[in-house]
């Protein structure tokens, strides 16, 4: 559903993404069922940011009868690009869903002291013009990386391009959308703001800390 007042960010408020995403916010919850649930959630999100896929009608058998069945047009390629390293938690689910599309990725860390993100790598498929692009990160928060990975994966001219986060921030929303308005955001919650140190509260924490064990 889309959050109230911007009609380019969309809510996935289903109750399975709601449930897992209360389990995967609890600090008690550990490595494993962490990243158990953001696969199983990620899953959950793919099936949202797909809902509008075009279909085509083939001619198939059952076996009963002949008939005319939906599948996805073949002209429809798409391709996955995770922001390392937490946007990896998100692929691996998304994949399980859309197996056939292709993947890129952005490696992108945030400095510490002005929290502007830093570009370290960068690896897309090469017929990256005719493919839709979901670009994948846990958690849009100051919005830093989230833009400057946009910025970087337009030089590329993808056919479109969507965002999917698990958590965003109202200040990341802002920022993002103050440079790409033309990019949609999926997202399982806004929560309530960043505090100092440009983490979502209430939040879950780091995501890639939580989601590798490295804290």
């Amino acid at each position: 559903m889309p959050a109230e007042g911007a009609t380019d960010v969309i809510v996935i408020d289903h109750p399975l993404v709601q449930h897992k995403l209360t389990l995967m916010r609890q600090a008690e919850t550990h490595t494993q069922d962490f990243r158990r649930l953001l696969k199983e959630i990620a899953m959950l999100l793919a099936y949202e940011v797909t809902r509008d896929l075009p279909l085509k009608h083939e001619p198939i058998r059952t076996p009963l009868a002949e008939m005319k069945a939906p599948m996805l047009a073949a002209d429809k390629k798409m391709v996955i690009v995770s922001i390392l390293r937490a946007g990896q938690g998100l692929l691996d689910g998304m994949l399980e869903l859309i197996p056939t599309a292709k993947v890129g990725h952005i490696g992108l860390y945030r400095e510490p002291t002005t929290l502007t993100a830093v570009e370290y790598y960068l690896k897309l498929p090469q017929d990256i013009e005719q493919r839709d692009m979901i670009v994948v990160d846990p958690m849009l928060a100051t919005g830093n990386s989230a833009v400057a990975a946009v910025d970087r994966l337009k030089e590329a001219s993808p056919a479109s391009i969507k965002f999917v986060c698990l958590l965003a921030a109202p200040e990341g929303i802002q920022h993002f959308h103050g440079q790409h308005p033309d990019v949609p955001i999926y997202t399982a919650s806004i929560d309530e703001y960043l505090d100092d140190h440009g983490y979502i509260v209430p939040g879950l924490g780091d995501a890639g800390d939580r989601l590798y064990g490295t804290r």
